[in-house]
């Protein structure tokens, strides 16, 4: 069998083209993966660490001086800061009831954090759906350009037929070689940016429920030890009303 360099030598544009290709979808894979697999690992962290750490400080204003220790990646801060922002006078979001405003304000922010958790898994799931087939392509049209130039040559052996067509099935090999570890990653990395989406839907709920609950109802007026309303007591440690056994004098000038 020829060596690659004899075998890239003799290959057409189009064969060029497509190893080129792999080539290119190969670093890009790889590149996005063992980016995406330190990016998803230290929201994971961040996440275990920074949400137990907001809820235990007594003001909003504190927890989101936690969050920036904590939150390396900025996924909960972008909604501490929506559900405390204000909206601008004068507009459409200004006009709406305050609880929409801050549900939409949340929604936004989620949806923009989702996106950068997201980010490459277009891209893996691509060329984990279209390597193969590439390969496939670039093995057919190799077995075709060597077929053509072995008939050219007048004489077909077993010999002469096995280490062109045997080159040119490399091309699938290298198909499948760049798609598997891109589904493999594309696959855990869902499930990874799923359960990161879940916890960050529960804090913006949360975070919403805090804010938009209603103050605290003012302390019921004093009861007296009978159980019925009435006002401070007096020297006999009675309430304000009338004593026990004797009638209220309302005619008294």
């Amino acid at each position: 069998m020829i060596g690659l360099g004899t075998f890239w030598s003799q290959g057409d544009f189009i064969t060029r083209s497509v190893a080129v290709l792999l080539l290119v979808m190969s670093v890009s894979a790889w590149v996005v993966i063992f980016w995406k697999g330190w990016l998803l690992r230290r929201v994971r962290a961040d996440l275990r660490r920074a949400v137990p750490a907001f809820w235990a400080a007594p003001t909003l204003d504190d927890g989101r001086r936690q969050l920036a220790a904590f939150d390396r990646e900025a996924v909960l801060r972008p909604l501490v800061d929506a559900a405390l922002a204000a909206p601008t006078s004068g507009t459409l979001e200004s006009q709406g009831h305050a609880d929409s405003q801050l549900t939409r304000r949340l929604r936004d922010a989620l949806h923009a954090v989702l996106g950068q958790l997201q980010f490459g898994q277009v891209l893996l799931a691509s060329i984990g759906s279209t390597a193969p087939f590439i390969g496939l392509f670039g093995t057919v049209w190799g077995i075709y350009h060597a077929l053509v130039s072995i008939s050219a040559a007048g004489t077909i052996t077993i010999e002469k037929v096995a280490g062109p067509v045997g080159e040119a099935l490399v091309m699938t090999a290298a198909g499948l070689a760049v798609a598997i570890p891109a589904v493999l990653a594309y696959n855990v990395f869902g499930k990874r940016v799923a359960a990161s989406e879940a916890e960050l839907e529960g804090f913006a709920h949360d975070l919403r429920e805090i804010i938009s609950a209603p103050t605290v109802a003012p302390l019921a007026a004093p009861v007296d030890r009978n159980g019925a309303p009435g006002g401070p007591r007096d020297a006999a440690g009675l309430g304000g009303g009338p004593a026990p056994g004797r009638p209220a004098d309302y005619n008294r000038s």
